[in-house]
C-alpha cells in the first residue's frame, strides 16, 4: 500500500519498479522461497483438517447454563436433604425483636423450652421473643451466659413438648464432607462442605469503629472523634465526627489510648454507656461493641454486599469451618451431616464464604450441666 498523499504518478512509477524487481519480496522472503512455503503449509494443514473433521462431526453441542433448580442449594439439590428437616428446622427456633425482626437462630436442647443462642447477638434477653416452627412463641428467661463460647442458655417461658436436637460427634469429620444447616432464620435448609480443619480462632478484641484525634485535649477532658466507620457500632449508636468523648463505661477519658484500653478488654456484643459533648451540649448513648476484625473489614469495604458478618467473629477455643451460604441471623442454629448427625451450632458468619460452628465437643458437656443446675436448683437452707 502507498500513502494516500503521494502523487498518482509517483504511485504508478513505484508500482512498475516493484514488478520489475528481480527478487520480489513478500514478507521479506524471495519469490522462489515464497512459492514453496504456501504449498508445504497447505499440505500440512489440509492433512490436519482431514484428521480433525471426524472429531468435529461428533463434537458435543455447547452446553446451556445449569438451571437454577439444579445448582448448589437449588430446588432439586435441597429435595435430597428434605428428610433432614426434623433434625434441623424442627429443632431450631427464631429469635425476634419486639417488632418481629429476625435477630438470630436458636437450637432447641430441651423439650421443656431450653435453647442455646449466640450470646453476643442477644445482650438483653428480656427485649426479645422466641418463635418456634410450629407457630408458638414465648418470652425468654436467661439461664446462663458463657462469654468464652459466645453461647447463651435460655428457656422459653411456659413452653413444653418441643423436639430437642440430638448431638453426635464432630471431630471425625474430614475436609470436603457435606453438611446441612438451617437458614432463613430457621425456615429452610441449605448444604455446603467442611472447608477447613478444626482450629482455635484467636481474638483481636472489641471495637466501636471510630478514629480519634491523636492530640490529647488541653484540659485532659475528652477525646474528639475525627472519623466514623460505615455500619459500625459507633454509627449505629448515633455518634458523629467532632463529638468529644467524656466517659466510656463510667471511666473518664482524656486520650485515645485510654479509649482503646477500655474497649479492647471487652467482648464483642457487650453494651457500654458513653457520655460525650456535641456542640458543647452533653449527651449520652449506648454502643454495642463488635469484633475488631469486623470493624476493620467494614472500614476497608470488605464486608459490603456480602450479606454482613457477625458482631463477634473471633476468639473461639475451637471451630468447625464450613461454606454453607448463611446470614448473621442464621447463627445459633444446628449444623448436621447428610447422615443426620447433628455436629455443632453455627456461631459466626465470618465473610462471604465462611461460617464458623462450635463443634459439639466444645460446649455440650458444659451445657448439660447448666441445664441440670437450672432444673434442679439447690434447696433453700434455713438460716441458723
Amino acid at each position: 500500500m502507498f500513502p494516500s498523499n503521494w502523487p498518482k504518478s509517483r504511485r504508478m512509477k513505484d508500482s512498475k519498479q516493484m514488478t520489475k524487481d528481480e527478487f520480489k519480496m513478500t514478507n521479506g522472503r524471495p519469490a522462489a522461497l515464497r512459492a514453496r512455503v504456501p504449498l508445504s503449509f497447505g499440505l500440512r494443514h489440509s492433512a490436519f483438517l482431514v484428521l480433525l473433521s471426524p472429531l468435529l462431526l461428533h463434537a458435543d453441542p455447547p452446553r446451556l447454563p445449569l438451571p437454577q433448580e439444579d445448582r448448589t442449594n437449588g430446588k432439586h439439590t435441597l429435595a435430597a436433604v428434605e428428610r433432614l428437616k426434623p433434625l434441623t428446622v424442627a429443632c431450631a427456633a427464631r429469635i425476634e425483636s419486639p417488632l418481629g425482626r429476625a435477630i438470630c437462630t436458636a437450637t432447641i436442647v430441651g423439650e421443656d423450652g431450653y435453647v442455646l443462642i449466640k450470646a453476643s447477638e442477644v445482650p438483653e434477653v428480656h427485649k426479645t421473643r422466641i418463635k418456634f416452627s410450629d407457630g408458638r412463641s414465648a418470652d425468654l428467661r436467661e439461664v446462663h451466659r458463657e462469654t468464652r463460647l459466645d453461647l447463651l442458655l435460655a428457656q422459653a417461658v411456659g413452653i413444653t413438648g418441643l423436639r430437642a436436637v440430638s448431638f453426635g460427634g464432630a471431630h471425625s469429620l474430614g475436609l470436603g464432607q457435606w453438611l446441612c444447616s438451617v437458614a432463613d432464620a430457621g425456615k429452610e435448609t441449605r448444604i455446603g462442605i467442611v472447608s477447613a480443619k478444626f482450629r482455635r480462632i484467636p481474638g483481636e478484641g472489641a471495637a466501636m469503629g471510630i478514629r480519634m484525634d491523636a492530640k490529647a485535649s488541653k484540659d485532659g477532658k475528652g477525646v474528639r472523634i475525627v472519623g466514623i466507620a460505615s455500619e459500625s457500632p459507633a454509627e449505629a449508636a448515633g455518634l458523629q465526627e467532632d463529638d468529644v468523648l467524656i466517659t466510656i463505661a463510667g471511666e473518664k477519658v482524656g486520650a485515645q489510648d485510654r479509649v482503646y484500653d477500655i474497649v479492647r478488654k471487652r467482648q464483642p456484643g457487650e453494651i457500654i454507656d458513653i457520655h460525650y459533648l456535641r456542640k458543647d451540649k452533653e449527651e449520652s448513648c449506648r454502643v454495642r461493641l463488635a469484633s475488631r476484625s469486623k470493624v476493620l473489614n467494614n472500614w476497608e469495604g470488605e464486608d459490603f454486599a456480602n450479606g454482613g458478618v457477625s458482631l463477634r467473629s473471633d476468639n473461639f477455643p475451637e471451630v468447625l469451618q464450613h461454606d454453607i451460604p448463611l446470614l448473621p441471623a442464621d447463627m445459633g442454629g444446628p449444623v448436621a451431616t447428610l447422615e443426620g448427625k447433628v455436629v455443632g451450632i453455627n456461631i459466626a458468619r465470618v465473610d462471604r464464604v465462611t461460617t464458623f460452628a462450635l463443634p459439639v465437643e466444645a460446649f455440650w458437656t458444659e451445657a448439660q450441666l447448666w441445664i441440670k443446675a437450672d432444673r434442679h436448683p439447690p434447696k433453700a437452707v434455713l438460716a441458723q
